[in-house]
């Protein structure tokens, strides 16, 4: 399993295989949902 660290372009991430979550329906039902949330990086 490659992890993509530094890796900057979605086109390379998927053609060298590398792993990738699309969180796309959890972004959205927060967005959808009406309620205030903070969302944090590290």
């Amino acid at each position: 399993m490659k992890y993509p660290i530094g890796i900057q372009s979605f086109d390379q991430l998927r053609e060298d295989g590398y792993v990738y979550i699309d969180k796309t329906d959890l972004v959205y039902s927060l967005v959808t949902g009406g309620k205030i949330y903070f969302l944090g990086r590290p």
